[in-house]
Formats: C-alpha cells, structure tokens, sequence
C-alpha cells in the first residue's frame, strides 16, 4: 500500500514529519508512494535520512497506473475509528492564519526544477476531514502551483479529503494529457467509493479542466465548482498584449509579473485577509499598510513562477483549454457552482458566468462584484462559505439537510453577525429573558435547556425579523445551533440568476435552516436538536396592517405528537418590537389593488411550494409578497421564552389527539400571554429609545449591554 509522508515547505529543504511552524512556511503531504512523485526540492529528509534526486523514490504519478489512488480501498480500512463524524459549533476554520504572502514564499520552494511531471499533492493543514468526506481535487490556474487553495486549507480539509494538482514550471504537458490525468483520478476515486461525490475546483485555466473532465464523464457524480474559468480567454482584456509578451526582451521579462498581478487581482483585497475590519479605522490603516509593505516585494517571485517561456507556453495552453471545453460544454450533466468576479481584469467572467450558465444544465452562479481574477487569494471570500450557502456540499448522492448540514465556524460568526448584522443590532438593541422551571423570569437564555431535543415554538415577527438575533444569542450563550424550519421557497432556484450574489438567504441556509417536511422534523428531532418552529408560518410573518403580535395557527397539533414521540422539551417564546422598527405602509391589501404588481403577486404565489395547501382558515393564505416598510426611529426588541414543557413520559397520553390538542392549546395560549407581558412591561424600559440608549453606551465605562426593565 502506497503511503503519505507529511513535509514542510522550508527553505532550503523539505523536511517530512517536522514539528516546528514558523509562520513563512506551509505544511504539505505529498503521495509518496512507489507510484507518485513528490513535490521535489534538492535535499529530502525521510525519517532522519537524506535522499538527493532518488527517482526510484519519487516515480511519476502520470505514467503507469496510479496505484496510491488504486489502493484507495484498502487504505480505508486502516484509517481509525476516532474519526469525527460532525464539526463542533463555532469551530475554527483557520482563514486569515495564511496569506498571499505565504503563498508566494512558499511557492519559490515548490517550483524548483525536478524534470518530473504533473502530480498531486495534500496540505497538511487540511488535516484529518469528518467521516465519509468526499474528495476535492483542486485544478489550478494559470501558475500551476496548486497553492492558490492556500487560505482555505483548514477549512475544506475538515469536509473533504483535498488533492491539488501541482504542474512544474518547465513541464509542457498538453492539455489532453492534464485531462487524461485528472480523469484517471476520478475514475479510481468512483469505482472506490460509487456512492460518494466527486469535487472538482477549477480555477481560471482549472476551469476549463474541470469541465473536459465533466463532459467526458457524464455518468459520474461531480460536482463542479469554477472560479473565474477561462473558457472567455478568446475575449480576454490580455488578447492585444500577447504579440507585445512574445517580442518582450529577456531583460524585461521581470516586469511582467508585477503587471500581472495588478491585472489578475487586487493588492487591496489580498493584504486584507487577515485583518479585522471591526477594528478602529486607524488600525486597520496601520495593519493594511504593514501587510502591503510586505506584499509588494514578493511579487518578484512571480517571474520565477512564470519565466517568460512559460507564459507563453501557458497562453498557448489556455487557448486549446477553453476551444476544448467550450465544444463540450453541451455534454456537462454535473451539478456547477461558478464564481465570477466583477473587477477581473483578465478575463471578461462576469459576461462569461452569464454564457455558462444559460448553456450548462444545473448551474448555480453567485458574483462577486468588487473582487478581481485571483478570487481564492482575497479578503471576504471563505470558499467553504459559499458552498454551503449555495448548497453545493453533500457527501451522498442526495443532499440531505439534517445529516450534510455543516455548523458555522467562528469566522462566519464574525462576518454575519459583528459585521454584517452590526448596524440591525445596534438599532434593535435585543434583550432576552427566560424562564426557570420554578417559574422565576430571568434575563438572559438559562431557562432553556441544553440537552435536546428542544422544540422553540413561537411566534413570526414582520419579515422573520427576530430570526438572526435568536440563532446569534444562542451561539454565543449556549454553543448551541438551532435548526429552524422553514418555507420550502427559500431552497429552490426557481428565480436564481446569473448575476446572483451571496444574499441573506445564503445565509439563512448557512445558520441550519431546512424545508418544512416531517421527514426533516422527524431528522431533527432524532438528533436530539434544537428546533425553531413558526407554526403561523409565512402568513404570519407577512401579515397586514393591524395584525402585529396576532397568531395564525393551523388546527392541527401534530408538532405535538411528534415532539412526545421522541420526548422533546417545548418551550414556547413570544417576541415584540417589529412595530418598534418599521412601518409597515403596502401590505398585500394594498398591493393587490396595484395592476401590474397585482399580476406578479398572483404568478409567485401560484408557482410557489405551498406546504399548506388545503388548509383551512386564514393559515392556507400563504401569499408570498414583499411588504413596502418605512423605517422607524429605532426602538428594542424584547423576547421571553416560557416555562419548558416536558414531553418524556407522556408519549401515550399525547398519542390521542384530543389530549394533543389541548397541550397545543395551552401552548399557544402562553406565547400571547408573553407577548402582551411584554408589551406592558416595555414601557418601563428607560432605554427603550435609540437615543438614550446610544448616550448610554457613550458614557458607560466599560460599555456593556444596555439595561432594561426588571422582570
């Protein structure tokens, strides 16, 4: 069986099974087997001792069979049984740790001359991925290193088991030959593992790989994800310059990466990834201007990565790529992801994203607007976080949503909620009580168990807008992730586009959201989770003028019997302070009366998932519209959760439906009962206002969470 040995990128040597990390070096493994190459530098240190130039230890991965990969089956049976099977809760995910620094340091080590051919390699810091994690293989773009994963290997190795491909500077491998490479790969990988997907990231020129490879195997599950891909280089911005790079003199050739890399990225963004936009201004002026300084001198070593004759063996590689797989692109079965960026200078990918994804036939496109070609290497793009939003990852051939779900890390924390979610907060200024199982109203969330399974039952504010501060208060409290439930409509791309970007319901779907089906509750609940259900479902939270705080619940109290079944504690919670925040000045009375926007209500609503079709009363008119709000001087929002109710034991008693129902009753009952507590008691809440609330927090010393009323 073929084996792994772990090295480190350190200069002048690699060093395998090292334990010291000085932070300008990079941990990689390389598929040191009789049958694949490593990444190969003058002196290797195996074990204590060197070898210099011993091919019989470095066989190429492209010729003969790759048996490492072949004997993928029987490596399975050695690994260990301590695997994980889930992440934790706010785990790291290590983005910011690594930056385009590094990979420029470090690729001046992988590129030394070896007269070896294409081969793969692992990072260690992808480290050991949860159970069952499908592959990824990273094709890279125009430099051919493989590093350009280099901000994301911690995260993606904690779901997938990540292969890069390295091309040597001096290899002239033709693009059919990388095709036949990468296509073995995936051959072997699915007849080890049929039921498992396949990933393949292509980045740039990785990107036209990524799609010959799809074409050619139509029959395998793949999913796709392109970056950027040069499949528009024949519109390419670079297309006038070519005849000027092949006359350019050797002299002069130092000059080319330099303008590269202002074409291909932004120095901006890329000197921003490990920096904290919380901080004050001036520090983060301070750290960006240290991180450019620093950045700006390496850029030298991309005229070692690309030397002239490689550029322009790679120019010519990039035009056969994109004629190849743009012929082909009508034979793409897999699922596609494809990220374009709206400031590449390189290549015309906005447009492209546009083309690709009005030919290929499951393709799901978020833009990014502000970012230039080198899409991986800059700031606020956690690749991770975009597969999950778009709901691209699954480790079987049908994603589940309880069993693929993958928790928020820390940095996702910090990006929703401290700074995308900074300035609601601030308005909203939320407060939250619970209550003890003796009956005592506490502020804070203790009153709600941690051990599940615990069904929050409660009711819908205007838009869902108490959602992001309830999931938020019990990450940072509990460490616990609650799992809503919620309108099918919010999973489907029945109106995705081309110049999608990454939205608020990327996010819903990031913090744990599923389809409303009793299979999914029926998952949930066997995992013994946190669950938030909206009984009043999309009516109530697209309710009319005059209805704030009211419930619109259907007759049926099946969550109650399921909930016994398994014997989950529900604890019903009331929310005000929608009224507090917004107007609400068209509700869907008033935008029905409007001709054409009456037409469009009526063909979303037709078209739309209704889980409550057939239902009786006003719950069955689940409308879907956008309301027309007017911004309010801000006020607070105020939650209680009740008493807990216990189920365990009463799975009998609650089988009969007359005695559900009167639980259910009862429950309902309680949560207008909070409600009207709290819209009493928030009266006598001297911060209730924005603005003795903002003074507050001016000469409060240290600042802390603004006080409110007693319970």
């Amino acid at each position: 069986m073929a084996s792994v040995a772990s090295f480190r990128v350190a200069l002048p040597s690699f060093v395998l099974n090292s334990e010291c990390k000085s932070r300008n070096r990079a941990q990689i493994q390389c598929l040191a087997g009789p049958d694949s190459s490593m990444v190969s530098s003058d002196s290797v240190l195996v074990n204590g001792a060197s070898v210099v130039g011993d091919k019989s230890k470095i066989e190429p991965l492209i010729n003969g069979e790759n048996r490492r990969l072949g004997s993928k089956v029987e490596e399975k049976k050695s690994v260990k049984d301590d695997v994980k099977e889930q992440l934790e809760v706010l785990w790291d995910d290590g983005y910011g740790t690594e930056t385009v620094k590094d990979y420029l340091e470090i690729s001046k080590e992988m590129i030394r001359p070896d007269g070896g051919p294409p081969r793969w390699f692992c990072p260690v810091a992808c480290g050991q991925p949860l159970k069952d994690s499908p592959v990824l293989l990273f094709l890279p773009g125009m430099d051919g290193v493989g590093l350009g994963l280099i901000l994301h290997h911690k995260a993606l190795g904690k779901v997938f088991e990540v292969r890069c491909m390295h091309i040597p500077v001096y290899d002239r491998t033709p693009f059919e030959g990388l095709v036949k490479l990468v296509e073995k790969t995936v051959r072997l990988e699915h007849a080890s593992s049929p039921n498992k997907p396949i990933y393949l990231l292509g980045e740039s020129f990785g990107g036209c790989l990524a799609l010959a490879v799809a074409a050619r195997n139509p029959t395998i599950d793949l999913v796709v994800i392109l970056v950027n891909p040069a499949t528009s280089f024949g519109r390419s911005q670079l297309q006038p310059l070519l005849p000027i790079l092949e006359s350019l003199p050797d002299g002069l050739h130092f000059t080319v990466p330099y303008l590269l890399s202002f074409i291909m990225g932004d120095p901006m963004k890329m000197a921003m990834v490990n920096i904290d936009s919380t901080l004050p201004p001036p520090f983060v002026v301070e750290q960006l201007s240290g991180n450019l300084t620093a950045l700006l001198p390496c850029l030298s070593g991309l005229s070692d990565i690309i030397p002239k004759d490689t550029l322009l063996w790679k120019l010519k590689l990039l035009k056969s790529a994109a004629a190849y797989a743009n012929s082909r692109l009508h034979a793409v079965k897999a699922e596609v992801l494809l990220l374009a960026s709206g400031k590449d200078n390189m290549l015309p990918s906005g447009d492209e994203a546009r083309r690709l994804w009005s030919l290929l036939q499951n393709c799901r496109v978020r833009y990014f607007k502000d970012n230039g070609h080198t899409l991986l290497l800059e700031d606020g793009v956690n690749l991770l976080t975009i597969i999950k939003g778009a709901m691209r990852y699954r480790r079987s051939r049908r994603h589940d949503y309880v069993s693929d779900f993958l928790p928020p890390s820390m940095s996702e924390l910090k990006r929703a909620f401290d700074q995308q979610n900074r300035l609601l907060r601030f308005g909203a200024s939320p407060i939250m009580f619970s209550t003890l199982e003796n009956g005592k109203i506490v502020k804070g969330i203790a009153g709600v168990p941690n051990e599940g399974p615990v069904l929050l039952v409660g009711y819908h504010m205007l838009m869902g807008l108490e959602l992001s501060f309830l999931i938020e208060e019990f990450l940072r409290e509990k460490n616990i992730m609650v799992r809503g439930v919620a309108h099918p409509e919010l999973f489907l791309d029945r109106r995705a586009g081309p110049s999608d970007e990454f939205s608020y319901f990327d996010w819903t779907r990031i913090y744990g959201a599923v389809p409303v089906t009793a299979s999914n509750l029926f998952k949930l609940f066997s995992k013994k989770s946190h669950i938030l259900l909206y009984p009043g479902g999309a009516r109530e939270a697209l309710h009319r003028k005059g209805e704030e705080y009211q419930l619109f619940w259907p007759d049926q109290p099946e969550f109650v019997r399921m909930a016994a079944r398994f014997g989950a504690t529900i604890v019903p919670f009331g929310v005000v302070g929608e009224d507090d925040i917004a107007e609400l000045v068209l509700d869907y009375d008033d935008l029905m009366r409007i001709p054409l926007v009456n037409d469009y209500i009526k063909e979303t609503t037709q078209d739309a998932v209704r889980p409550r079709a057939g239902f009786s009363g006003e719950v069955g008119n689940e409308n879907l519209y956008i309301p027309v709000l007017f911004p309010k001087v801000p006020g607070r929002f105020y939650y209680l959760f009740g008493k807990p109710i216990e189920t365990k034991g009463r799975e009998n008693e609650l089988k009969n439906k007359e005695n559900a129902n009167v639980l259910y009753l009862q429950i309902k009952s309680e949560i207008e009962r909070i409600m009207a507590y709290l819209i009493k008691k928030r009266e006598k809440d001297p911060y209730r206002g924005i603005i003795d609330r903002t003074i507050y927090q001016a000469i409060s010393a240290p600042p802390g969470q603004v006080p409110t009323f007693d319970p």
